[in-house]
């Protein structure tokens, strides 16, 4: 019934119907408007989110519009930590982007769009919502990636992102149609029947690998990780931030949902291509940022390492490689919020600096934030026995379980090797050559933001915060 499918959507249609209003609002003020709309996307991303969280007991599934969309245990929590990750970008851009000129009522109004796209996506239950979704996000992305239009990079980051995104959209809707053309069907469920009938055919394969093709693009996966240094690098800073959070979140999730929902009865099939990702991602992103200078490129090598993790655990095809899926972005999206406040705020003489030298005795200039940095560095890095230890813990810990113990070898060596760009900038802050020091100032918002990541970084591991055990359920909802 429409009613029964109103209330499963009612998140996505609320925040839809808000975005669509804050549009017109924004035209209409003749764009006078922006911190209003900007103050009122933060505040309806919250009042969403916090709704999930109430809800989020994974008990059951509710589906809508025949089995198109589904609201699950799973999708809530992913929600949740997309949700989390879109309101942090915004409440940290405010200022940045009011220095810079930037803030422009479309930008909040883009960001909900995105987010929108992105809740879709982890709730599709059928290969034409998981595209809607997709789309809605990455059309906004682009537009924000190119946000600042008077500057060469950053429009260059938009095309680039625009080029390659179709690429990617592309290879999965010609894997969509050759899955659809081989079972039959788009719906999730019923791909599982039929593959669970009549096996993997070769074209039903040829039709995974491009649908995953598609995927790894979306989450920077190697080999197809290109776009991720030159538009991490182009783009405005806090869009740089928000690509590193929420839209990392939705595509990891977007593909456990597919390959679980869609080819559950595969996993054969699937887990020789994750394996090679992941392995791929870990080593190019590890070994690749030794070299870079800029913080923001270091952290675009950084999030692709992180994937190659984070797909290692769904590697394992398992209810436990689920959990750790999940556990490892929602701890990843939260150490990412608390670097992108430091970065934002680097600054010397007004202007933002991005050069990882600048960061040279540091700890001289602002011991407090320099503490704070060194730890989400060193989580981020997975040293015991701050918080992201832990999560490279669920991850070879599930590769383990799944008799792959070498993948989890080859992590621990390429978490060895990645260590030390991580390492090298609390070197810096503590031990480098003074230079020109940074004298940005950072507001009261930001600190919260550096301060309490940083202190989750290391109050979270007495239980994670319980994170863990909802992260269990949802996967087991999943898999159910």
């Amino acid at each position: 019934m429409l009613s029964n499918d109103i209330s499963v959507i009612l998140p996505e249609l609320l925040l839809a119907v808000y975005a669509m209003a804050a549009l017109m609002f924004g035209v209409w003020s003749q764009k006078q408007e922006a911190v209003s709309s900007l103050i009122l996307s933060v505040t309806a991303v919250i009042f969403v989110g916090v709704g999930l969280w109430i809800g989020m007991a994974p008990v059951g599934a509710d589906t809508a519009f025949n089995e198109g969309f589904v609201n699950d245990g799973f999708a809530r929590f992913a929600k949740v930590v997309i949700l989390w990750g879109a309101a942090s970008i915004l409440f940290l851009s405010k200022e940045y982007l009011q220095k810079n000129s930037l803030l422009k009522y479309e930008f909040p109004v883009l960001i909900t769009m995105a987010t929108i796209g992105m809740m879709i996506m982890v709730s599709a239950g059928d290969l034409l919502s998981l595209y809607m979704g997709l789309e809605l996000q990455s059309l906004s992305l682009y537009v924000i990636a190119a946000f600042r239009r008077d500057s060469l990079r950053s429009t260059e980051a938009g095309l680039k992102y625009f080029v390659l995104g179709a690429l990617s959209s592309g290879l999965l809707l010609y894997g969509a149609s050759l899955v659809y053309g081989y079972t039959g069907t788009t719906v999730f469920s019923q791909i599982t029947t039929v593959v669970a009938d009549e096996g993997m055919s070769i074209g039903l394969l040829f039709g995974l690998v491009f649908l995953v093709t598609g995927m790894a693009f979306k989450v920077s996966a190697a080999p197809f990780h290109m776009w991720t240094p030159d538009v991490y690098e182009g783009s405005p800073t806090p869009v740089t931030g928000f690509f590193a959070t929420a839209p990392k979140m939705a595509a990891a999730a977007m593909m456990a949902r597919l390959l679980h929902d869609g080819f559950g009865n595969a996993v054969g099939d699937w887990q020789q291509i994750l394996i090679f990702l992941s392995l791929a991602s870990v080593f190019l992103g590890s070994i690749a940022a030794i070299g870079q200078t800029n913080i923001k490129r270091l952290m675009a090598y950084s999030s692709i390492a992180h994937m190659g993790f984070a797909l290692m655990g769904l590697a394992a095809g398992s209810e436990e490689g689920v959990q750790a899926l999940l556990i490892y972005m929602a701890i990843y999206v939260t150490t990412n919020v608390g670097v992108f406040a430091f970065i934002l705020n680097m600054e010397r003489d007004g202007q933002a600096v991005t050069d990882i030298k600048s960061l040279s005795m540091y700890s001289r200039v602002a011991p407090a934030r320099a503490a704070a940095l060194a730890v989400l560095m060193f989580s981020l890095a997975g040293l015991p026995p701050l918080v992201g230890f832990f999560a490279k813990f669920y991850a070879l810990t599930a590769a383990v379980n799944a008799g792959l113990t070498w993948l989890a070898i080859a992590g621990v060596i390429a978490s060895v090797i990645g260590a030390y760009y991580y390492l090298r900038i609390v070197f810096l802050m503590y031990f480098g050559e003074a230079g020109d020091d940074l004298n940005g100032k950072m507001s009261t918002l930001h600190w919260v933001f550096l301060g309490g990541t940083s202190g989750a970084m290391v109050l979270g591991i007495v239980n994670l915060f319980g994170v863990e055990t909802i992260a269990g359920l949802a996967a087991a909802t999943l898999l159910s």
